[in-house]
Protein backbone atom coordinates (compact mmCIF):
# COMPACT_ATOMS: atom_id res chain seq x y z
CA UNK A 1 0.00 0.00 0.00
CA UNK A 2 1.37 3.41 -0.97
CA UNK A 3 1.15 6.65 1.02
CA UNK A 4 2.32 10.02 -0.29
CA UNK A 5 4.92 11.93 1.72
CA UNK A 6 5.51 15.68 1.76
CA UNK A 7 7.68 17.92 3.94
CA UNK A 8 5.99 21.34 4.08
CA UNK A 9 8.93 23.07 5.76
CA UNK A 10 7.86 25.88 8.11
CA UNK A 11 4.26 27.05 7.82
CA UNK A 12 1.70 29.00 9.92
CA UNK A 13 -0.85 26.72 11.56
CA UNK A 14 -3.97 28.02 9.78
CA UNK A 15 -2.44 27.56 6.34
CA UNK A 16 -1.51 23.98 7.13
CA UNK A 17 -4.87 23.28 8.78
CA UNK A 18 -6.61 24.31 5.54
CA UNK A 19 -4.37 21.93 3.57
CA UNK A 20 -5.19 19.15 6.01
CA UNK A 21 -8.92 19.71 5.83
CA UNK A 22 -8.93 19.78 2.04
CA UNK A 23 -6.99 16.51 1.90
CA UNK A 24 -9.22 15.01 4.60
CA UNK A 25 -12.43 15.96 2.76
CA UNK A 26 -11.03 14.60 -0.50
CA UNK A 27 -10.05 11.35 1.20
CA UNK A 28 -13.51 10.98 2.73
CA UNK A 29 -15.11 11.39 -0.71
CA UNK A 30 -12.83 8.71 -2.10
CA UNK A 31 -13.25 6.36 0.87
CA UNK A 32 -15.71 4.02 -0.81
CA UNK A 33 -14.19 4.41 -4.26
CA UNK A 34 -12.13 1.66 -5.83
CA UNK A 35 -9.92 4.16 -7.62
CA UNK A 36 -6.19 3.75 -6.91
CA UNK A 37 -6.80 0.78 -4.56
CA UNK A 38 -3.07 0.59 -3.74
CA UNK A 39 -3.01 4.17 -2.39
CA UNK A 40 -4.20 5.11 1.12
CA UNK A 41 -3.53 8.80 1.67
CA UNK A 42 -0.61 11.03 2.56
CA UNK A 43 1.78 11.93 5.36
CA UNK A 44 2.62 15.60 5.95
CA UNK A 45 5.48 16.87 8.08
CA UNK A 46 5.86 20.50 9.09
CA UNK A 47 7.28 22.94 11.62
CA UNK A 48 4.84 25.64 12.69
CA UNK A 49 5.37 29.22 13.67
CA UNK A 50 4.42 29.58 17.39
CA UNK A 51 0.84 28.50 18.03
CA UNK A 52 -1.31 26.98 20.76
CA UNK A 53 -4.13 24.61 19.81
CA UNK A 54 -6.96 23.47 22.05
CA UNK A 55 -8.79 20.20 21.32
CA UNK A 56 -12.56 19.94 21.16
CA UNK A 57 -12.85 18.50 24.68
CA UNK A 58 -10.12 20.70 26.19
CA UNK A 59 -10.52 23.33 28.88
CA UNK A 60 -9.78 26.94 27.97
CA UNK A 61 -8.55 27.45 31.54
CA UNK A 62 -5.46 25.41 30.63
CA UNK A 63 -4.36 28.41 28.54
CA UNK A 64 -2.72 30.52 31.26
CA UNK A 65 -2.35 33.77 29.30
CA UNK A 66 -4.79 35.94 27.39
CA UNK A 67 -4.84 35.82 23.59
CA UNK A 68 -3.78 39.50 23.61
CA UNK A 69 -0.69 38.61 25.64
CA UNK A 70 0.06 35.70 23.30
CA UNK A 71 -0.22 38.01 20.32
CA UNK A 72 2.37 40.31 21.88
CA UNK A 73 4.66 37.28 22.21
CA UNK A 74 4.13 36.44 18.53
CA UNK A 75 1.98 33.34 19.11
CA UNK A 76 -1.44 32.38 17.74
CA UNK A 77 -4.30 30.39 19.31
CA UNK A 78 -6.82 28.04 17.68
CA UNK A 79 -9.66 25.92 19.05
CA UNK A 80 -9.65 22.87 16.76
CA UNK A 81 -11.47 19.60 16.07
CA UNK A 82 -8.96 16.99 17.28
CA UNK A 83 -9.08 15.04 20.53
CA UNK A 84 -7.01 16.03 23.53
CA UNK A 85 -6.49 19.28 25.40
CA UNK A 86 -4.07 22.15 24.81
CA UNK A 87 -0.59 21.95 23.32
CA UNK A 88 2.05 24.12 21.69
CA UNK A 89 3.57 23.91 18.19
CA UNK A 90 6.60 25.88 17.14
CA UNK A 91 10.11 25.88 15.67
CA UNK A 92 12.24 22.87 16.53
CA UNK A 93 9.20 20.61 16.79
CA UNK A 94 8.25 18.03 14.16
CA UNK A 95 4.51 17.98 13.57
CA UNK A 96 3.28 15.01 11.55
CA UNK A 97 -0.19 14.92 10.00
CA UNK A 98 -1.17 11.54 8.52
CA UNK A 99 -4.30 11.83 6.37
CA UNK A 100 -4.97 8.13 5.93
CA UNK A 101 -7.74 5.69 5.09
CA UNK A 102 -7.24 3.15 7.87
CA UNK A 103 -9.68 0.72 6.25
CA UNK A 104 -7.44 0.48 3.20
CA UNK A 105 -4.40 0.00 5.37
CA UNK A 106 -6.26 -2.61 7.39
CA UNK A 107 -6.04 -1.29 10.96
CA UNK A 108 -8.42 0.23 13.49
CA UNK A 109 -8.10 3.51 15.36
CA UNK A 110 -6.65 2.00 18.57
CA UNK A 111 -3.99 0.17 16.59
CA UNK A 112 -3.29 3.39 14.67
CA UNK A 113 -2.61 5.31 17.90
CA UNK A 114 -0.31 2.46 18.98
CA UNK A 115 1.61 2.77 15.70
CA UNK A 116 2.08 6.53 16.18
CA UNK A 117 3.36 6.01 19.71
CA UNK A 118 5.64 3.11 18.74
CA UNK A 119 7.14 5.06 15.84
CA UNK A 120 8.08 7.89 18.19
CA UNK A 121 9.44 5.51 20.83
CA UNK A 122 11.64 3.84 18.20
CA UNK A 123 12.75 7.21 16.81
CA UNK A 124 13.92 8.68 20.11
CA UNK A 125 15.55 5.35 21.03
CA UNK A 126 18.00 6.01 18.18
CA UNK A 127 19.23 8.97 20.28
CA UNK A 128 19.62 6.89 23.43
CA UNK A 129 16.29 7.98 24.95
CA UNK A 130 14.13 5.37 26.67
CA UNK A 131 10.56 6.58 26.14
CA UNK A 132 7.33 4.78 26.93
CA UNK A 133 3.56 4.95 27.12
CA UNK A 134 1.76 6.20 30.21
CA UNK A 135 -1.53 4.53 31.07
CA UNK A 136 -4.44 6.95 30.78
CA UNK A 137 -2.38 9.58 28.95
CA UNK A 138 -1.99 9.49 25.16
CA UNK A 139 1.42 10.39 23.80
CA UNK A 140 5.01 9.40 24.47
CA UNK A 141 6.61 9.98 27.85
CA UNK A 142 9.93 9.77 29.69
CA UNK A 143 10.33 9.05 33.39
CA UNK A 144 13.38 8.46 35.56
CA UNK A 145 13.13 5.69 38.15
CA UNK A 146 15.05 4.99 41.31
CA UNK A 147 16.74 1.68 42.17
CA UNK A 148 13.40 0.24 43.32
CA UNK A 149 11.77 1.19 40.01
CA UNK A 150 9.60 3.91 41.52
CA UNK A 151 8.90 6.62 38.90
CA UNK A 152 9.67 10.28 39.44
CA UNK A 153 7.92 13.12 37.58
CA UNK A 154 6.79 12.19 34.08
CA UNK A 155 7.69 14.44 31.15
CA UNK A 156 6.15 14.34 27.68
CA UNK A 157 8.33 14.35 24.59
CA UNK A 158 5.53 13.84 22.03
CA UNK A 159 1.87 14.86 22.06
CA UNK A 160 -0.70 12.94 20.04
CA UNK A 161 -4.19 14.10 19.09
CA UNK A 162 -6.20 12.78 16.15
CA UNK A 163 -9.55 13.06 14.45
CA UNK A 164 -11.11 10.17 12.53
CA UNK A 165 -14.29 9.87 10.48
CA UNK A 166 -15.29 6.80 8.46
CA UNK A 167 -11.78 5.40 9.06
CA UNK A 168 -10.13 8.55 7.64
CA UNK A 169 -7.67 10.39 9.93
CA UNK A 170 -6.30 13.89 10.31
CA UNK A 171 -4.20 15.77 12.89
CA UNK A 172 -1.49 13.57 14.39
CA UNK A 173 1.63 13.98 16.53
CA UNK A 174 4.08 16.66 17.66
CA UNK A 175 7.60 15.53 18.59
CA UNK A 176 9.82 17.98 20.46
CA UNK A 177 13.31 17.92 18.96
CA UNK A 178 14.84 21.34 19.65
CA UNK A 179 11.72 23.15 20.85
CA UNK A 180 12.00 26.16 23.16
CA UNK A 181 10.28 24.55 26.17
CA UNK A 182 9.56 27.93 27.78
CA UNK A 183 6.47 28.12 25.56
CA UNK A 184 4.95 25.26 27.56
CA UNK A 185 5.12 27.24 30.81
CA UNK A 186 2.21 29.34 29.54
CA UNK A 187 -0.19 26.37 29.49
CA UNK A 188 -1.07 23.24 31.41
CA UNK A 189 0.29 20.95 28.64
CA UNK A 190 -2.39 18.50 27.52
CA UNK A 191 -4.34 19.53 30.63
CA UNK A 192 -1.80 18.14 33.12
CA UNK A 193 -0.55 20.20 36.06
CA UNK A 194 1.68 17.49 37.60
CA UNK A 195 3.77 16.50 34.56
CA UNK A 196 6.51 18.15 32.56
CA UNK A 197 7.59 18.53 28.94
CA UNK A 198 10.93 17.69 27.35
CA UNK A 199 12.70 17.39 23.99
CA UNK A 200 15.33 15.25 22.31
CA UNK A 201 17.91 18.01 22.78
CA UNK A 202 16.99 18.47 26.45
CA UNK A 203 17.36 14.73 27.10
CA UNK A 204 20.60 14.26 25.16
CA UNK A 205 22.28 17.56 25.96
CA UNK A 206 23.44 17.99 22.38
CA UNK A 207 22.39 19.62 19.10
CA UNK A 208 20.17 17.39 16.99
CA UNK A 209 19.68 17.47 13.21
CA UNK A 210 15.90 17.85 12.87
CA UNK A 211 15.96 16.74 9.22
CA UNK A 212 17.55 13.46 10.28
CA UNK A 213 14.82 12.97 12.89
CA UNK A 214 12.14 13.61 10.24
CA UNK A 215 13.58 10.93 7.98
CA UNK A 216 13.82 8.42 10.81
CA UNK A 217 10.30 9.16 12.06
CA UNK A 218 8.86 8.83 8.54
CA UNK A 219 10.61 5.47 8.09
CA UNK A 220 9.33 4.19 11.44
CA UNK A 221 5.78 5.29 10.66
CA UNK A 222 5.89 3.59 7.26
CA UNK A 223 7.17 0.39 8.87
CA UNK A 224 4.52 0.41 11.59
CA UNK A 225 1.70 1.09 9.13
CA UNK A 226 3.02 -1.43 6.62
CA UNK A 227 3.05 1.12 3.80
CA UNK A 228 5.47 2.49 1.22
CA UNK A 229 6.10 6.23 1.34
CA UNK A 230 6.11 7.92 -2.05
CA UNK A 231 7.58 11.41 -2.54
Amino acid sequence: MKVGYKDLGTMPYKECWDIQRNLFDERLQRHSSQQTPDEAGCLLMVEHTPVYTLGKSGKHSNMLLSEEHLARLGAEFFHIDRGGDITFHGPGQIVCYPILDLERIGIGLRRYIDVLESAVIDTVAAYGIAAERLEGATGVWICDRNAEGTPSRWRKICAIGVKASHFVTMHGLALNVATDLNWFTMINPCGFVDKGVTSIERETGRTIDIEQVKRLLAANLAKGLGVELVL
